[in-house]
């Protein structure tokens, strides 16, 4: 049974550009330990030691569970379009599979129907990352049986959610969860091995396609894609030792999802690595028809060979005219321009840009305001790129900004602030930053322009207030 008050409802269709902001369940959610909620492989990885900055949790997170209506409110203050969050597959499936939560279920009926009646289109991301401990305990997306599980997972969020939402994502950036959790084992569940990571690559690839076919059979008017985090990969020293790594990271890093999904192929540089355990006919169980590319981008990368690493490459230093972020993250627009365009180029599918923002070092100052200049600086760069990109021909149909909230920041724990919104963590409480006012006359500029001209994707530049 539907637990909410709005069955059958759903967003209308909106012409024109989509203006939203994304979440993720473990970072915001918290009420890890209520409910039914059973642990997912971030819980576990946080209670070892030197794991996480600070020794933080996504315990309480920003208690998004309870406070999801105040959320909600910030949101519609925004005039955001478009709300991108994942579910919390533990809280739906305690085990990961088996008996339903029916409480995890009801808390995601009552965020969707608020949102709807809020006028914001609820987009769901099936999995950001907290994979249930229970099937990180069988192999997790080592286990070629992950593919079913997923399906089933996908399919329970299809028959409760599929009558009002249409928006489906099947993974957010699994590059970066594969290869930072089996091969670097700098996340959750914390491995180092290359077999792992071959394993956990073809699995994830399954368990997308997978997941189409359920959503396409069980919703009508689905609208599906997956997020890819995708960023220029480029040699960090002049040496050819760095060039051949910059090239082997790039197949890991950018395409060692989109090419199989779309076009049915690994490349070159995986292709070998990852037969072992691939079987007859998977690749077109992969390459399953999708409506749109989800595109999570923030900067470049500059890699260097590393021997100590299972792929032979990892990150290096950006030359030291490159402009940072508080998180030490270059600052280069013109490479997400160029990464718009490129994507059009090779992928010919409407573009999503699902996560960009920044971290900054963000307080309240003696009024309590937060002035996060540095952040409106990036993204009225970033955003002005995109513009260059449209113009150029690619096909970008919505900007997503990371994140809403300051949040739990994976192993960076609360130190790194990604928010539009502040969050005090003693408290709870929401402050809207510098930023959210400038996103919202933004968005505002934005409807303006296309109200004036016919055929403008609502992408028009907004004089910074």
């Amino acid at each position: 049974m539907n637990g909410g008050g709005d069955r059958g409802k759903t967003h209308p269709r909106k012409s024109g550009f989509t203006w939203g902001v994304s979440t993720s369940s473990y970072q915001i959610e918290g009420a890890a330990k209520i409910d039914g909620r059973g642990d997912c492989i971030w819980d576990t990885f946080c209670r070892q030691q030197g794991r996480i900055n600070g020794g933080d949790n996504g315990d309480i997170a920003c208690d998004h569970y309870h406070r999801y209506a105040e959320d909600v409110a910030l949101m519609r203050d925004l005039g955001v379009d478009a709300y991108r969050f994942s579910l919390s597959w533990p809280r739906l499936l305690p085990q990961g599979r088996g008996a339903a939560n029916e409480a995890g279920l009801a808390f995601y009926d009552r965020l969707i129907d608020m949102l709807l009646e809020a006028g914001i289109e609820p987009w769901i991301c099936l999995y950001h990352w907290d994979l249930p401990q229970a099937l990180g305990d069988l192999g997790g997306w080592t286990n070629r049986d992950s593919a079913g599980w997923f399906a089933d997972y996908a399919a329970l969020a299809a028959r409760r959610y599929g009558d009002r939402v249409k928006r489906f994502a099947t993974f957010n950036e699994p590059n970066v969860f594969t290869l930072f959790g089996y091969g670097f084992g700098w996340h959750a569940p914390g491995i180092e091995d290359r077999t792992a990571l071959h394993k956990a690559i073809h699995y994830v690839n399954l368990s997308h396609g997978a997941a189409v076919d359920v959503l396409r059979q069980a919703i009508t008017g689905v609208s599906i894609g997956a997020i890819h985090n995708r960023q220029p990969c480029y040699p960090a020293g002049p040496g050819r030792e760095d060039e051949a790594a910059t090239q082997i990271f790039a197949e890991y890093w950018n395409d060692a999802f989109p090419l199989p999904q779309q076009f049915g192929s690994y490349p070159p540089g995986l292709a070998e690595a990852i037969t072992p355990f691939q079987k007859p006919g998977d690749m077109a169980l992969i390459a399953r028809p999708v409506d749109w590319f989800g595109l999570n981008h923030y900067a470049p990368h500059y890699i260097k060979a590393d021997s100590s690493k299972v792929i032979g490459s990892s990150f290096g230093a950006a030359p030291p005219d490159v402009p940072r972020t508080a998180m030490d993250w270059p600052i280069v627009p013109g490479a997400f321009r160029d990464t718009l365009i490129d994507l059009h180029s090779r992928f010919r599918l409407p573009i999503y840009v699902l996560e960009n923002g920044t971290a900054a070092v963000d307080k309240p100052d003696s009024a309590g305001q937060v002035r996060d200049m540095d952040r409106m600086a990036y993204l009225q760069a970033y955003t002005s790129a995109m513009q260059e990109a449209i113009a150029a021909g690619a096909d970008v149909r919505g900007y997503f900004v990371w994140s809403l909230l300051d949040n739990f920041e994976w192993t960076a724990g609360y130190s790194q602030r990604f928010g539009i919104v502040y969050v005090d963590y003693s408290t709870l409480k929401r402050v809207p930053k510098a930023s959210a006012r400038w996103y919202a006359n933004l968005i505002a500029d934005a409807r303006r322009s296309r109200d004036k001209a016919t055929g403008d994707v609502g992408c028009g530049p907004a004089a910074q207030r």
